[in-house]
């Protein structure tokens, strides 16, 4: 560490002495010094990576935090787009429609949607389909980020984690889109995907899409992701033709509005 520090001075006292003081301040007497050392270490250790402001109000929400802490996500690289995912849940508390998630993992996006089905005008069930085996076999177009059973959870985690909402779900365990069929009298004002890979993200929106109410909104979580390319893949071929414009957070993922 000792080397680490050393070498940030050296690399940093190269610049104008107010541009030094402004990374380095000599006292360390708040947060924001302690961000600005962070943000030195960062530049030196890994020039790439592009830091978040620290002053935002939704890093200090308790009851977010709680979230968090509960699927062991405080320090994850999820809090945004798991904040992001809860405003998006705001905007169709007023469309009709049931839920839907294509690959749930641990449940944390499950628990957000099934907690703000609650407050919906409208009376939502949540449906759930996962393999519960990890990720299906991937192809070339989804690169060599990840390989078969990835991701491997269990029905069991899922019902712990989601135990409050009993009744409100309904979970559906098999290769997506094994049992869609079995929801498709349904309507849906929300469908989350992350499912990672380019199959699986591409027969889940052929399915759901024209079972989106307007106003409905669908989230592909892997988009834009270089880990899931056949994910972003997947959405660019199937949407080219929509009416839709995609809505690009910069936190990752991409947001659909269905007209």
């Amino acid at each position: 560490m000792k080397d680490v520090l050393a070498k940030i001075k050296k690399e940093f006292l190269k610049l104008p002495k107010e541009i030094y003081k402004h990374y380095l301040p000599d006292k360390i007497e708040n947060s924001y010094h302690q961000f600005r050392w962070l943000l030195a270490f960062g530049k030196v250790v890994c020039p790439e990576y592009r830091f978040h402001w620290p002053q935002l109000d939704w890093w200090y929400n308790q009851e977010f935090t709680d979230y968090l802490v509960r699927f062991n996500e405080e320090h994850s690289m999820n809090t945004f787009k798991r904040w992001n995912l809860l405003q998006y849940l705001k905007q169709v508390t007023t469309v009709e429609g049931d839920t839907v998630e294509c690959g749930s993992y641990t449940g944390a996006s499950s628990f957000l949607i099934l907690k703000r089905n609650l407050q919906s005008s409208y009376p939502k069930k949540h449906f759930i389909f996962d393999s519960f085996e990890g990720l299906s076999e991937p192809e070339e177009v989804d690169g060599d980020h990840w390989s078969k059973n990835d991701l491997v959870t269990t029905e069991q985690e899922l019902v712990k984690n989601i135990k409050e909402f009993e009744g409100g779900y309904k979970m559906f365990k098999g290769w997506i889109p094994t049992h869609f069929e079995k929801v498709a009298k349904k309507k849906f004002s929300f469908l989350h995907i992350d499912v990672d890979l380019y199959q699986p993200t591409f027969d889940s929106i052929v399915f759901f899409y024209p079972r989106m109410n307007s106003g409905g909104i669908i989230i592909c979580d892997d988009y834009g992701f270089s880990a899931c390319p056949g994910a972003t893949k997947a959405i660019d071929e199937f949407m080219h033709d929509k009416p839709e414009e995609l809505f690009l957070p910069a936190s990752g993922t991409c947001v659909i509005v269905k007209k």
